[in-house]
């Protein structure tokens, strides 16, 4: 990851405008330890804080066109580089980054070119020839952005809420698959993909195209000049991403750091991650790497996690402490960029919420809904968490041509349906269900879904509600409706996160960033209306979805052949929801 922070159109001018803008930069150095650059033009500054991922040696921003009358700072990856280059063979290139394409592109095409870029980013361009400028950000909001606006009619743009939050009277998140253009005055979007309307698709599930897309989205983001490696929690996910990055680097004989593919893992001692994490790694070969952490080390990091990720949403700083962590161990491996499995929950319907959808229509708009919002959760805690030490997450599940082939299949197909053999994602295990040349074993490839934030152990959550328990008194949770009128903590844990986030971000406008609304095993409020039972039970830990474990369905079956109902909320609860035990 890199930094970014643009300021545009600013009164001042004078050596200490660059001073503070240097020093707002400085915040985001933990995205880009590996070198600094500052363009000033005129009322205009473009800062960059660079990790150095592609071209390590020339590759520093910002980046220029020819006669460096266009300036670009970008934070992001451009997988489609090379062949965007073809399309500028009149064009002199400077340097070997993939970014650098970006200048190019706008000089021949103009605000047209985001949708030819096939990456993940967040960039502010600025044209000197009319001092127009340009923002644009990713499809799904993979690269975090945030745009501000100061009192001297300044226009603020930066990686991370922190580099612009003190200097700007009002800032937002920048909106996903859209640009900002100064000519064209405001946001537009540029995304338009067909599921956007979600309209219910139609297209037959075919499993080849499925598996084919998927790997072309691995295979493109092994795209590195630097070591790497993969985040393993020995879930259905994170496990294909391995499965395919491994089968790709051994057969076309890539260079990497090492003789083996590096894979990493935390948890809890004991964990389901730690445990099936070890297990596919042996399956395939990897030279794997487990960290345990301890509840009182996630504990002590929470302050640190919520500076860094900038929210205050229980189920993303419950997932993040530990990623954070993991992070920091990664990095002292010498690595700067692994691939991670976010995203195929919310395209096929994975969370176990999704076991109550009543009709294919809803499951459909339930998976549009999870996308939009992917930025303000799984996405920003897989850039910040890692970012934070300067790690690079890459997550091919999001990859835009996938996302096409995966969100156009009959959502009939998706539907989870035990009598017919269908647990959740089964058009993806099934897809990579290989019987002559498999991916992954059986029961690894049809493991049931664990979230992260309970997969690296369940003491996890528990221990991080006790000690909240301990810091917030009832008297202190009664009144939260008047301290915090806004997005109302509902929870003890909740009103601590809140108290921690609020000491780092006091404005109005940064509360506003965050989402809120009732939540059931990470579903959106919405789906909550599925169930009426669940409503009396609101955490977005996948432990909250009660009764859908795969081992209650034989049970399910005889209670609806019996009572004529296929409800399975008046079943016995045996503890089975308890030891769920896939992984993401």
């Amino acid at each position: 990851m890199c930094g970014i922070l643009a300021v545009l159109g600013c009164i001042d001018n004078t050596q200490a405008k660059r001073s503070r803008i240097i020093e707002l930069s400085r915040r985001l150095r933990h995205r880009g330890p590996d070198w600094s650059g500052l363009h000033c033009y005129e009322d205009c500054y473009l800062a960059h804080e660079r990790l150095a991922i592609i071209d390590p040696t020339s590759g520093d921003q910002p980046l220029y066109n020819e006669n460096k009358t266009i300036v670009v700072t970008v934070n992001g990856e451009i997988y489609n580089h090379k062949v965007l280059r073809e399309k500028l063979k009149s064009h002199k290139f400077h340097t070997g980054s993939d970014c650098e394409v970006i200048a190019h592109l706008y000089e021949e095409y103009g605000e047209e070119i985001i949708d030819m870029l096939d990456g993940m980013f967040a960039f502010v361009l600025l044209d000197t020839r009319d001092k127009s400028f340009i923002a644009a950000r990713d499809a799904i909001g993979v690269i975090p952005l945030y745009i501000g606006w100061g009192v001297d009619g300044s226009v603020w743009f930066a990686s991370e809420m922190k580099a612009l939050s003190d200097d700007c009277e009002q800032f937002m998140a920048f909106p996903p698959g859209h640009i900002y253009s100064s000519k064209q005055g405001g946001l537009r979007r540029w995304y338009n993909p067909p599921w956007y309307s979600e309209q219910v698709p139609s297209t037959p599930y075919d499993p080849l195209v499925l598996r084919n897309a998927f790997e072309k989205a691995v295979i493109k983001r092994l795209m590195t000049d630097v070591p790497f490696g993969v985040l393993l929690s020995g879930g259905l996910d994170s496990s294909l991403v391995a499965a395919v990055a491994l089968r790709h680097l051994e057969q076309s004989e890539a260079a990497q750091w090492g003789s083996q593919l590096h894979t990493f893992c935390i948890g809890l001692k004991g964990s389901p991650d730690l445990k099936a994490g070890r297990e596919v790694a042996d399956y395939l070969g990897t030279r794997h790497h487990e960290f345990q952490f301890t509840v009182q080390d996630g504990i002590d990091a929470i302050e640190e996690v919520i500076y860094h990720i900038e929210t205050y949403d229980v189920t993303t700083i419950r997932a993040s402490t530990p990623m954070f962590l993991m992070s920091r161990k990664i990095k002292s491996l010498g690595v700067k960029m692994v691939l991670s499995g976010e995203g195929s929950d919310e395209i096929l319907g994975g969370y176990l919420y999704f076991h109550k959808a009543p009709n294919k229509k809803e499951f459909h708009e339930e998976t549009c809904r999870k996308i939009k919002a992917l930025h303000q959760f799984d996405c920003l805690r897989a850039n910040k968490s890692t970012s934070a030490w300067g790690v690079e997450a890459r997550v091919p599940f999001l990859d835009k041509e996938f996302l096409n082939v995966a969100m156009s299949i009959d959502p009939e197909w998706k539907m989870i349906k035990p009598d017919l053999g269908r647990i959740e994602k089964w058009v993806l295990r099934n897809a990579f269900d290989d019987e002559e040349r498999p991916y992954l074993p059986k029961h690894i490839l049809y493991r049931q879904k664990e979230q992260f934030s309970d997969g690296v152990g369940y003491s996890w959550i528990d221990g991080l509600k006790d000690h909240a328990n301990k810091h917030v008194s009832d008297t202190m949770l009664s009144n939260a409706s008047f301290v915090f009128p806004d997005n109302t903590p509902l929870t003890k844990e909740a009103y601590y996160y809140r108290t921690i986030f609020e000491k780092f971000f006091p404005k109005s406008a940064a509360r506003a960033t965050v989402p809120g609304g009732p939540s059931i095993a990470c579903s959106t409020a919405k789906a909550v209306e599925w169930d009426a039972t669940w409503s009396k039970n609101l955490d977005p830990s996948g432990r909250a979805a009660l009764g859908v474990h795969v081992a209650a369905y034989e049970e399910e079956i005889k209670a609806a052949a019996k009572v004529g109902s296929d409800s399975v909320d008046s079943l016995p609860k045996n503890g089975l929801e308890e030891n769920i035990t896939g992984a993401v």
